[in-house]
């Protein structure tokens, strides 16, 4: 790898504000802000909108939408043009 041209690489806290859940990984994103982890360390926090702890897909209240059903309504409703 070139010197020079690479963003830093370190410990970040990535914090989703909606599910009150943090975790720290690694990564070349950065934040203004500090945060005291578990181990008595400070890290940079990023503050993120959804995560895997409040994303629907992955607690299993995401919704299926019946697109079969709202066609067959549609054309019902303002009839099947052949």
């Amino acid at each position: 790898m070139r010197e020079g041209i690479h963003p830093e690489y370190g410990p970040v806290v990535f914090r989703d504000r909606a599910a009150d859940y943090a975790f720290l990984t690694r990564s070349t994103m950065t934040g203004e802000k500090m945060i005291e982890w578990e181990d008595g360390n400070t890290y940079p926090v990023v503050d993120v909108e959804i995560s895997d702890v409040s994303h629907p897909f992955y607690t299993g209240t995401a919704r299926v939408l019946d697109t079969a059903g709202r066609v067959e309504r549609f054309e019902s409703r303002y009839g099947k043009k052949d």
